[in-house]
């Protein structure tokens, strides 16, 4: 069994060569290092030591001896004692003053089904190992100066961050995922995580084996169980296979929040298909312009969407996923597991990928492919902060098809809850379903929040959502104090997730957070580096603004159509600008690319958009740049009233005149009855760029 890692670093192979031949620095980078001790005077070819690393739980290692060593290009060993294993470091010239640097560890396996076994579940962790070592490397090359403006507030430098080890176990045994069960079981449950890896295939098929008579899904047509959703992907996947969808192919999925959703995508993983998630708020011309660059070969579609794909499913295999009434001759879901073979499907050689699209609110929506967490690590992160529970009800209200939507599908599957969906989102019946189903968890974007506290006092009070432990909110800021307003009716249970499609997470603010400073993004979440840099990729000091860059195990691997995101020494950039406070918690200011130069003044146009949004005659507001001839730029605030109230234009420019610099006072100013969004509930600003009705 072989695990390969690579990274570039900004450092020449000279620099680098120092460290990775000199056993006697491995305790400062090499993640997981229990014991180093030298066992001759040699250095380079031949040199002799003793080394023990914790991969996962265990503890491996034993005398090695240098076997290989090029200088400035090779080295490797091999293992004299304990478990026979080879590591090699390669050193390669990247230009540009960087250089390529691979680690690679590779062991022999015991052979046998359950050699088989540890050996799938070994790879996940080794990969770990080799990721943060070389995250470790590249930043032991850093300056010191670096190293200390960007140390966490126990004061570990970047290397301790990345070494501080989670208890990964008694986050996992608090959530409910590791727990006794019998041992056929916890066999099956091994067998499917060596068939099937960890792909929603392999989540839905241990599910069923440990919960196969329990609720995994409630939406408008009923309930399914674990076992029934398990059958149904098996004859879809089948029934699909039958059509011509085969391992490797790419099926765009048009749904909204329901059964057909979550059942399209598991057959898919069981065929090892890639499934490319298109925006329900899409218009006709950019699905075909999606389409066009994806190149799926068939679309699962609601039906209600057959007008928009009309084009964009030319000569693609259509089906349907939802219907109220038939009105096209396309085969359903339905059809298909009702003819296909209800029998557990052969595991692909490869997993299938996930492409998720971005909102598009700027530019052409890109596909961003994600493959299956090769660790555990983000979910242990991930549940380390929020409360989540095995075998909760989960209320996702934000769409499946949203990276936040998503997230909550895959976290589900982890740990066995119960989805609870419904097709369109409306406020009451959101409310209703919460109460309905004793959902312990609701999945929601800030606009979600909006519309239900915009309710009357009188209807929230119909409803009892008291079982409600979590509710988490992602997918745009939260506006002004919308968390305290929410959390003032419906308890301390909010928590805001920050992150990006390329980036998937980076902060996390609790309740307390939150309490503290409404609109905080948070504090990074464990395993997670989060910095703010400037212009020269220097880390920033407290309170001042730079630029977002973020580093994890679940960063993208690049847009489907070529090109990623910009990186720093690992780092990938969010595309947003902000700060870290004093306490440590971030503040996002904004993205990158809407501020705008106003008479020489950098603008942001979030700040007066937050700012506004604390006033208590606006319900909703959106700032936004608009070229002028005098200054270069100029702000444009549109503005909805709240019901009842009288506030004008002059209102609003004293309102911001009073707390900002004059530059940031907007010299236009509309009201209308409502803001574009998607829906995701991101503002539309590219159809707020025109004039509406000046005041």
């Amino acid at each position: 069994m072989r695990v390969e890692r690579d990274i570039a670093i900004d450092a020449p192979p000279e620099r680098i060569w120092e460290l990775v031949t000199n056993p006697d620095d491995y305790d400062g980078f090499w993640h997981g290092i229990t014991r180093l001790e030298r066992r001759n005077n040699k250095d380079g070819l031949g040199a002799r030591f003793t080394i023990r690393m914790r991969i996962g739980s265990a503890d491996i290692g034993g005398l090695v001896e240098i076997v290989e060593c090029d200088e400035y290009a090779d080295m490797a060993w091999t293992s004299i004692t304990g478990i026979d294993h080879r590591v090699r470091w390669r050193l390669r010239d990247a230009g540009d003053g960087r250089t390529r640097v691979v680690l690679r560890l590779s062991w022999d396996s015991p052979g046998g089904l359950l050699g088989n076994v540890a050996d799938r579940l070994a790879a996940p962790m080794v990969a770990t190992t080799l990721e943060e070592t070389l995250k470790n490397l590249a930043l032991e090359l850093e300056d010191e100066e670096v190293k200390e403006q960007v140390a966490d507030e126990d004061g570990k430098s970047l290397p301790g961050r990345l070494l501080y080890e989670l208890g990964s176990a008694r986050v996992l045994i608090e959530a409910g995922v590791i727990r006794p069960m019998r041992p056929d079981r916890l066999w099956g449950v091994l067998r499917t995580l060596q068939k099937w890896g960890r792909s929603p295939a392999a989540g839905a098929i241990s599910l069923a084996e440990r919960y196969p008579e329990e609720t995994m899904i409630v939406d408008e047509l009923g309930q399914l169980t674990f076992s029934e959703v398990d059958t149904r992907t098996n004859a879809l996947a089948h029934a699909l296979s039958d059509q011509g969808i085969l391992e490797g192919d790419g099926v765009g999925v048009m749904c909204r929040n329901h059964r057909g959703f979550i059942e399209a995508t598991v057959a898919l993983s069981k065929l090892g298909a890639d499934a490319l998630y298109l925006n329900t708020a899409f218009a006709g011309p950019q699905l075909v312009e999606v389409v066009k660059r994806e190149k799926p070969k068939a679309l699962i579609f609601d039906e209600e969407f057959y007008g928009l794909l009309e084009e964009a499913g030319h000569r693609r295999k259509r089906f349907v996923a939802w219907h109220d009434e038939a009105t096209c001759e396309d085969p359903t879901l339905d059809e298909l597991m009702s003819e296909g073979d209800p029998s557990p499907v052969v595991p692909p050689l490869r997993e299938g990928r996930a492409v998720i699209l971005t909102s598009g609110t700027t530019g052409t929506p890109k596909g961003a492919s994600r493959g299956n967490p090769e660790s555990i690590d983000p979910v242990v992160a991930y549940l380390s902060k929020i409360p989540l529970k095995s075998r909760y009800t989960v209320h996702v209200a934000a769409p499946l098809f949203h990276s936040w939507g998503f997230a909550h599908f895959s976290l589900g599957l982890i740990l066995g809850m119960t989805f609870s969906l419904r097709r369109k989102f409306d406020p009451e019946a959101c409310l209703a379903e919460v109460s309905r189903t004793r959902a312990d968890a609701l999945a929601v974007v800030p606009v979600m929040m909006q519309r239900i506290l915009e309710l009357p006092d009188e209807t929230i009070a119909k409803y009892d959502t008291s079982s409600l432990k979590v509710v988490g909110a992602s997918g745009s800021a939260l506006p002004g104090d919308l968390s305290t307003r929410w959390m003032d009716r419906f308890g301390d249970t909010l928590y805001n997730l920050y992150g990006s499609t390329e980036v998937a997470y980076a902060t996390l603010a609790t309740p307390a957070d939150l309490r503290a400073d409404p609109g905080t993004a948070g504090r990074p979440l464990p395993r997670t580096l989060v910095v703010v840099l400037d212009a020269d990729d220097q880390p920033v000091s407290r309170e001042e603004q730079g630029r977002i860059f973020v580093g994890n195990d679940s960063l993208f691997g690049g847009y489907t159509g070529g090109g990623t995101k910009e990186t720093v020494r690992g780092l990938m950039s969010t595309g947003d600008v902000g700060r870290f406070d004093d306490a440590g918690r971030l503040s996002v200011d904004g993205r990158e690319d809407d501020m705008i130069v106003s008479g020489g003044e950098n603008v942001f146009p979030e700040e007066v958009e937050g700012l506004l949004a604390d006033h208590e005659a606006i319900a909703e507001v959106a700032v936004v740049g608009v070229d002028d001839d005098t200054f270069g730029q100029r702000l444009r605030a549109i503005v909805v009233r709240r019901r009842g109230t009288t506030l004008t234009a002059d209102d609003v420019r004293t309102h911001v005149r009073s707390h900002l610099t004059r530059h940031k006072v907007p010299r236009d100013v509309e009201f209308a009855d409502a803001l574009p969004r998607n829906s995701t509930g991101k503002i539309l600003r590219r159809q707020l760029a025109q004039p509406k009705n000046h005041d």
